[in-house]
């Protein structure tokens, strides 16, 4: 076996197993994005490679055995990452169908709406998601779609009261979907209690609006051309009393509502936390699309020669530092990315698969996959970007399919989320302990929460080990002038102090408003939301280090061990170089040390060029399947 093979192995991760057999099955579907259909047929293609899905056994190991699945919801979310190696219309496409609309029916519905599910799993029933409005995206709970009850019918009337209230970039919903999980404010006996979850047919058996529905077509995105975007209208459309998803609410034949959680704002992000898997897969698919994108530019840099001593003497541009100083960097991250989401994935699922899951897990679980999903689909942006950059002129050409992924990719940094919103979800859930009493994103409940109990708070890590301990404790020297940039446990140490520091010092910003007004406290909030923000970063690139660390000490080969111990240091180091800034004006590093670590990220780049071909084998994306005609045009 390889070095590449032994490095792909660890990367790979628990479900090795799920990766190896799509990399087979999904490359003998053909499923690359063709650029010369129109939107229609390239819609309809999608659609046809989704019915292909089906018997792979990926669909249905997402739900349930008891509602006709397979019960192994990390193979589902490992099995829609592997297709976005392949086309990131077809993985959405799957996400939405599977993922988020299967997922509101198992998790948000009870065992009625649970008799659906293997008609979903088959696709004999096609559904959306349809929770954005045009005027609410991130701010889920401030929906304007009402769902009124009628007792005389015993139905819901589902009302879009304003323009911006209209379902909006839904997937499915504008040719492909029968029925739409609409998210709406549940309103009877006239008092409204927060949002919740409708199934609402929408089209009839001839692919017609139903009365009351009002769909229409978002037309051409900067992407994604493969999946139907669409809006929906419902005007006095009504359902019957069982359409709503009841798991967390319900309300019988009189009007009468009753809830086990009676906390409207507890009940609201419970019922978003079920949904988490959808969150998990956007970071992970993110993360994959990058690994293509870095697999045609590490393997166009091993072809590709320009310049050098003389006209016959030209150099490969991995052989230049600035070239290096580009794409392995990149690599690193991605590498660290991954091992992240591994990890991320197996706490997802020891808890989805537990009868009794622990809430202050579930809370962790929710903060993490908002902080990881923001840091993964902005660095593939960033890594896309640059590998068509690094491919000179031939990366603009569709052909080479990094301009293709570029726009795919593009839309995945507000997917679930606003990338800046959702590290501020990551700190508000540290700065307030994941404090169950406290609900969303209401600045001015958080700060006046973090005002009262921030002394007695004591944030407790989230990931370490004690293999992680083991190494901070075992860290040579203990002053600045003593730092050895190069060993792991100072890595760790000067990840983990600038964590606390910068989660400190917000809370501390954050106190003034323990008996201020609300249009006070929210003044406060709004001055500290950069400093809020940068705790959620720090708090990721802190986990993201441990995982690597973690991923490492599960490798059973000690050659690729060392070679992912050398990756690791190279993100480490350059995380560092990024953020010197606040290393050295907080004294973490002096200015002699801080001198060292440009150094430093020039050594590692030296030692890893000779395995960049195995770096880029290891991610795992076949040759065969990169579908960039540069790599063939090369000698």
């Amino acid at each position: 076996m390889t070095l590449s093979d032994e490095v792909r192995i660890a990367l790979d991760g628990k479900w090795r197993h799920v990766r190896e057999k799509s990399r087979v099955e999904l490359a003998e579907m053909n499923l690359a994005y063709d650029l010369d259909l129109d939107l229609d047929a390239a819609r309809e293609r999608t659609f046809a490679q989704l019915k292909e899905l089906v018997p792979t056994g990926v669909p249905a190991s997402g739900f349930r055995t008891e509602n006709g699945g397979g019960g192994d919801p990390g193979m589902a979310v490992t099995g829609i990452e592997m297709l976005a190696q392949f086309d990131l219309s077809l993985m959405v496409k799957a996400g939405v169908q599977w993922g988020l609309f299967g997922g509101a029916v198992e998790n948000l519905g009870t065992a009625k709406h649970h008799a659906l599910i293997p008609q979903i799993i088959n696709l004999d029933l096609v559904g959306c998601f349809a929770m954005t409005e045009t005027g609410h995206g991130s701010d889920v709970q401030s929906l304007e779609t009402t769902a009124t009850y009628d007792p005389s019918t015993e139905e819901f009337v589902i009302e879009s009261p304003t323009r911006s209230s209209r379902k909006d970039y839904i997937g499915n919903a504008a040719k492909h979907a029968s029925v739409a999980a609409v998210f709406a404010q549940l309103i009877t006996r006239g008092e409204s209690h927060g949002v919740h979850c409708f199934l609402v047919p929408i089209r009839d058996e001839h692919g017609e609006d139903l009365p009351g529905v009002i769909t229409s077509d978002d037309g051409h995105k900067g992407g994604l051309g493969g999946v139907d975007n669409g809006r929906l209208e419902f005007h006095d459309v009504r359902i019957p009393r069982e359409n709503l998803l009841n798991k967390y609410g319900q309300v019988d034949e009189g009007g009468a509502y009753s809830s086990p959680i009676e906390n409207v704002n507890r009940r609201f992000f419970t019922m978003l936390g079920t949904l988490i898997r959808g969150r998990i897969s956007v970071g992970g698919s993110a993360s994959a699309s990058a690994e293509v994108a870095l697999s045609i530019a590490g393997r166009y840099a091993l072809k590709r020669r320009q310049f050098g001593p003389t006209p016959e003497q030209e150099v490969l541009l991995a052989d230049y530092r600035m070239h290096q100083r580009r794409l392995l960097p990149l690599i690193a991250r991605s590498y660290a990315y991954r091992f992240a989401q591994n990890q991320l994935v197996a706490r997802m699922h020891r808890l989805q698969t537990t009868d009794d899951p622990d809430p202050q897990m579930a809370r962790e679980l929710e903060s993490r996959a908002a902080g990881l999903k923001a840091a993964q689909t902005w660095h593939a942006s960033r890594a896309i970007q640059d590998s068509r950059e690094m491919c000179g002129g031939a990366g603009y050409l569709a052909e080479n399919r990094l301009t293709t992924l570029r726009g795919d990719v593009d839309v995945f940094t507000t997917f679930e989320g606003d990338n800046h919103v959702l590290f501020q979800l990551v700190a508000k859930e540290l700065l307030t302990a994941y404090a169950s009493e406290v609900g969303g994103l209401d600045p001015v409940g958080m700060v006046k929460f973090v005002a009262g109990t921030v002394t007695d708070t004591v944030r407790e890590r989230t990931a370490a080990s004690q293999l992680i301990q083991r190494l901070i404790d075992a860290r040579p020297g203990r002053s600045d002038d003593d730092h050895d940039l190069l060993d792991r446990g100072t890595q760790l140490s000067l990840f983990e102090d600038r964590e606390e520091h910068v989660l400190e010092t917000a809370a501390r910003r954050l106190q003034r408003a323990a008996k201020a007004d609300p249009d006070e406290a929210f003044r406060i909030f709004n001055n500290a939301q950069d400093h809020v923000i940068r705790a959620g970063k720090v708090h990721v690139d802190r986990i993201v280090l441990e995982a690597f660390t973690a991923g490492i000490a599960r490798c059973d080969d000690e050659e690729a061990a060392d070679l992912l111990r050398e990756v690791c240091t190279l993100y480490a180091l350059v995380t560092i170089e990024d953020d010197l800034a606040w290393f050295m004006g907080h004294n973490r590093l002096s200015d002699q040390r801080a001198k060292t670590v440009t150094t430093l990220v020039n050594e590692q780049l030296e030692k890893l060029r000779p395995h960049l071909l195995t770096l880029v084998e290891g991610f795992g994306v076949p040759e065969s399947t990169l579908g960039a005609e540069i790599l063939l045009d090369q000698d």
